[in-house]
């Protein structure tokens, strides 16, 4: 499940360094289309494009059994990133250009690496009230032209410290790896609690956020709202966190990523010149580069980037 970037999500504006030491910046999310649903989109905004190697997150949900609403979507490209989907409530069935058609509960991972090109679909499952987080990971420049692939894990590392349950999603933390592919240094964990205050160990050179997923949470005394982005900045040694009964968060981080990405729909990129190629080999229906993928649902047009002021030659 992902929407299109567009200028509102500060893709062509110039985006801060990441910032040294400690802070909290709380960001408001946006409210995005997605298909037929609306998701609250807490990463990029202006002023804040990446966190580590994280460079989106479509928060959606939850919805109570009489809003379930089809958030199935269609065939559509990606390239130069990682997507991560990460279920809280519902089920959906990724297919892809690769061969993949992989069902996906809560507490699983589906892990796509898009490298130089790759279709997929997502379809959710008819009468399940749906509560879900889609996330982009940046590829660093070794690996974002390379081969697509999928995996799918079951299974991954659980652990609990100070009272917080967490399941490691992606990277490494606290001394725990989990099993998907990673291609930069990071981290993204779902932190489960049940009320009071807990004190969690952070990587000090990682810069770090959260977002609020649900529940009543406060970092640093401060409360933060769900779907919020609450940067925090690197050299945290700790994450201070107290909740008013059960909550949600998802931990994300990672060393500062080596380029500003440019990201335009579904593209991360670095320059316009190859997102205007992978436009054009996606409207050109060039199956060489993106495949297809096995899906009853409309294919997604690609919009046109903004800085072309004309129509391109044919």
């Amino acid at each position: 499940m992902s929407g299109p970037l567009t200028q509102q999500d500060g893709i062509a504006a110039a985006a801060p360094e990441t910032v040294e030491g400690p802070v909290l910046e709380i960001t408001p999310a946006r409210v995005a289309g997605v298909g037929s649903i609306q998701v609250q989109r807490a990463l990029p905004r202006r002023g804040r494009r990446t966190v580590g190697a994280w460079c989106f997150a479509d928060h959606f949900g939850p919805t109570a059994p009489e809003q379930v609403t089809d958030g199935s979507i269609g065939p559509h490209p990606h390239m130069g990133l990682q997507t991560v989907t990460w279920l809280l409530g519902g089920h959906m069935v990724h297919t892809d250009s690769l061969g993949s058609e992989q069902p996906i509960h809560p507490g699983q991972l589906n892990l796509m690496t898009a490298g130089r090109g790759v279709v997929h679909a997502e379809h959710t499952v008819d009468g399940h009230a749906m509560h879900l987080i889609q996330l982009w990971i940046a590829q660093p420049d070794a690996t974002r032209n390379a081969a697509p692939a999928f995996e799918h894990h079951a299974e991954l590392p659980r652990s609990e410290i100070d009272g917080v349950e967490i399941t490691l999603i992606n990277g490494e933390y606290a001394g725990t790896r989990s099993p998907a592919r990673t291609d930069t240094a990071l981290v993204g964990a779902q932190l489960t609690l049940h009320g009071g205050a807990a004190t969690l160990p952070l990587r000090h050179d990682f810069e770090h956020a959260l977002i609020v997923l649900d529940g009543n949470v406060q970092i640093d005394g401060t409360p933060v709202e769900p779907s919020a982005l609450a940067y925090l900045g690197t050299g945290r040694d700790e994450l201070h966190l107290r909740a008013a009964g059960d909550a949600h968060v998802l931990l994300i981080g990672g060393e500062p990523f080596e380029a500003m990405p440019l990201m335009w729909w579904n593209f991360v990129a670095r320059t316009r010149e190859e997102v205007d190629a992978a436009y054009r080999d996606w409207r050109d229906d060039d199956e060489e580069r993106f495949g297809v993928a096995r899906s009853a649902l409309q294919r997604i047009p690609a919009p046109v980037p903004f800085w072309w002021t004309q129509p391109p030659a044919q």
